[in-house]
């Protein structure tokens, strides 16, 4: 008895502090409605085939754009869910009990490192490739979850990694803002593949970064040098599968079936609609890999087309549909006080020898606060981004604040010494890292040694000491801030415009009036300017 009844004790007790870690995470109160609904009540534990289905995705009309969707990436999908529930759930005879399911809950989406948890979504994708018939080169010390990781990834890895953790994202987020639902597009992240490859290998200057076959590129990638890559550069990775478990739960406490239990691998029609876009779902997908704040979600939110007409609504500016000039980028981002995401497609034809295709980049910029018309530089903080065709993050160095300069010259108004007019960002008067002209025609990208705001590094391959300086094909700028500032930027303007009727308006009573208009006054002036008036009051 006195046995039991420690054993009891003990069992209660470690059945609290499993709650009380669940509890921290914000998803009690979904585990205890998804326990109810999927357990057994006579075993009181929820049997292996419904936990599988719970977390499982079943695929029809296996089609993609991108050439062609590997047949082991479909293989690797269906046995998301049984991996799922083999390494984090540990199953009895009758099922899996209210401890163990708190237990495997706590190892997928429990507070943990950004370390821990890149090493949760390896460990993942190890035993899902596995159970697919193409067991990865991986290997772990142990069975905890922060055990050492040694072999290599094959880039060919890397593509199903990425396309794996995408497709959780698209299940518990993407889909909530697509009236394409049951359509799964999967995104070129070529430029995320290559970001990884040169930085954890040696590559040959045989390899074409600018026009690069992923496909063709098997290199191997030591598994330490491609953790310490996810860390600096797409520390959010691991949260792909971390909202994936929780969102598959809570539709599990709901009454009607998932919507995105079938889904089709194939083209949506948003992509169509961002063909002609700087921000694809793959760019704007790896930018939002960078972020650890509610931005990410406004990025998701950015890559789907909301109105009916096809009409992208977070998208500001775009120069080939607003027009070319600083005029034209301000008054359609003046009043909107929020984070934007500003981007920059760019050719710089004159280095690439010849290869039209060769010299074609796309650079970003994140700003937490909308644009002000300053002669100086403004801001708290930012980052940059090196998107096409190698993706780089570049966070702020914490030295100097120079995060943004925009300067519109003040019409009517004479300066002595005037500023230049343009964009600019990082550097120092002068010496700007990346600085965009008035006319918005070029744009002058300087060595990241001129720049103590951001972090080093090149933002295009082949990035010398000397300045470059390419001519612009596109600008775009999204707004990030939501729905709210939207309305707040809607309301100021509307306030401009009725201040510039008003100012527009001519009095005819007072202009008809040759008594009381100014020319009477001057031509009297003149002709006697020493008679005396009195003031009519």
């Amino acid at each position: 008895m006195g046995a039991s009844s420690s054993t009891n004790q003990k069992a209660s007790q470690e059945q609290q502090e499993l709650e009380s870690l669940a509890t921290s995470t914000g998803g009690l109160p979904i585990l205890q409605k998804a326990f109810s609904k999927l357990s057994d009540p006579q075993t009181n534990s929820i049997p292996l085939k419904s936990l599988q289905e719970c977390f499982c995705l079943t695929f029809t009309n296996p089609m993609s754009k991108i050439s062609p969707v590997p047949e082991c990436f479909l293989k690797l999908l269906c046995q998301l869910g049984p991996a799922i529930v083999d390494l984090f759930f540990t199953v009895d005879k009758g099922g899996v009990h209210w401890i163990e399911f708190l237990r495997g809950y706590i190892r997928c989406c429990g507070r943990m490192s950004s370390s821990v948890s890149l090493n949760t979504l390896y460990r993942l994708y190890a035993g899902t490739s596995a159970k697919a018939g193409f067991p990865s080169k991986l290997e772990f010390e142990s069975e905890d979850d922060d055990s050492k990781i040694s072999g290599y990834f094959m880039s060919s890895d890397v593509l199903m990694l990425l396309w794996m953790c995408w497709t959780m994202s698209w299940c518990s987020e993407f889909s909530k803002f697509s009236k394409h639902q049951a359509e799964l597009d999967l995104p070129d992240v070529n430029h995320l593949i290559l970001s990884a490859v040169t930085s954890c290998t040696e590559v040959s200057n045989d390899v074409n970064v600018w026009n690069c076959s992923i496909s063709g590129l098997e290199v191997q990638l030591p598994a330490q040098k491609l953790h310490m890559w996810a860390l600096t550069t797409v520390p959010s990775l691991a949260h792909c599968f971390t909202q994936y478990v929780h969102d598959r739960l809570q539709r599990c406490t709901t009454s009607e079936e998932s919507e995105t239990s079938s889904l089709s691998v194939g083209e949506s029609s948003s992509t169509e609609s961002h063909n002609t876009c700087l921000l694809t779902c793959g760019r704007a997908w790896a930018i939002s890999l960078t972020l650890t704040s509610t931005l990410s979600k406004e990025l998701l939110r950015a890559c789907v087309t909301r109105g009916g007409d096809g009409e992208l609504e977070n998208l500001l500016y775009r120069s080939s549909l607003h027009g070319m000039g600083l005029n034209r980028f301000w008054s359609n981002v003046d009043g909107y006080h929020g984070p934007l995401l500003l981007l920059i497609s760019a050719s710089s034809i004159e280095s690439c020898e010849g290869d039209s295709s060769a010299g074609s980049w796309v650079i970003g910029v994140l700003t937490q606060q909308g644009f002000e018309n300053k002669n100086v530089f403004y801001g708290s903080s930012g980052y940059l981004y090196a998107i096409s065709p190698i993706f780089h993050v570049y966070s702020p160095h914490g030295r100097d604040k120079n995060f943004v300069y925009s300067h519109l010259h003040s019409t009517g108004v004479y300066e002595a010494h005037p500023k230049p007019a343009g964009v600019a960002f990082g550097g120092t008067p002068g010496n700007e890292r990346i600085l965009i002209d008035e006319d918005f025609a070029r744009i002058t990208v300087r060595h990241h040694a001129v720049d103590k705001t951001y972090r080093p590094g090149s933002l295009f391959p082949n990035q010398g000491y000397l300045p470059s300086e390419a001519s612009i094909t596109e600008v775009e700028v999204w707004g990030l801030g939501g729905e709210k500032v939207k309305e707040q930027q809607n309301a100021y303007r509307n306030r401009e415009q009725l201040f510039t009727e008003q100012r527009r308006k001519v009095d005819l009573n007072s202009f008809g009036n040759w008594e009381d208009s100014p020319e009477k006054m001057m031509m009297d002036m003149v002709s006697d300017p020493n008679r005396p008036r009195r003031e009519e009051r």
